[in-house]
């Protein structure tokens, strides 16, 4: 095992993939939709997983990417690699939007599209109140387990604050900070270590 690799040993933290639970990316990850990401299981079972990474921003607006929407001041995330050309969203408002699907108290997948628009238009959701993703990520059943065996992602506990409030461009650095002692070094890791 060489000086890096020793570097990156994950010690175990219990926390095990589940429905609500996080994934944060190893710092030496360069793949261009998961390096530095921060991502929302949505749902992890026998068949799969699948999730949104929250902390991608990209640079239109929702009005520029989304058509037949009411104007709505909000960003829009890069949400995975799988079914780009399709709209998800998480929200606070599982309340008030029919067939949302709670992921963590708090926090809710999806919902009724024509009720979202009529509360966009009553001003009943505002954009601190949902996040709009382009594209979800998405494993096969046992690839996210083949995954956290060779290290790639640590799993951490997450609730709504943490969704909602921390700025996403430097969530993954925050949540890490949060980990513990052993996992700071990460943030030191350049985000290609080629370009050193």
């Amino acid at each position: 095992m060489n000086e890096i690799d020793k570097f990156l040993q994950i010690r175990t933290n219990n926390v095990k993939p589940a429905k609500g639970r996080i994934l944060l990316s190893e710092p030496l990850l360069g793949d261009y939709f998961f390096g530095r990401s921060v991502v929302l299981l949505a749902e992890h079972n026998e068949d799969g997983s699948f999730g949104t990474i929250l902390n991608k921003p990209i640079s239109a607006n929702f009005n520029e990417v989304v058509k037949d929407f009411p104007d709505f001041d909000a960003p829009v995330y890069l949400g995975g690699p799988v079914d780009t050309e399709n709209l998800f969203y998480i929200h606070t408002k599982g309340d008030l939007l029919p067939d949302s699907l709670e992921i963590i108290k708090g926090v809710f997948w999806g919902g009724d599209i024509e009720m979202l628009k009529e509360m966009m238009l009553l001003k009943t959701i505002l954009p601190k109140d949902i996040r709009f993703f382009i594209g979800y990520s998405g494993w096969a059943a046992r690839q996210l387990d083949l995954e956290l065996e060779k290290n790639s992602w640590i799993i951490a506990r997450a609730n709504a604050k943490q969704v909602f409030d921390i700025e996403p461009t430097t969530m993954w650095e925050q949540i890490v900070n949060k980990m513990g002692e052993e996992y700071k070094y990460w943030k030191n890791f350049p985000v290609d270590p080629n370009s050193n």
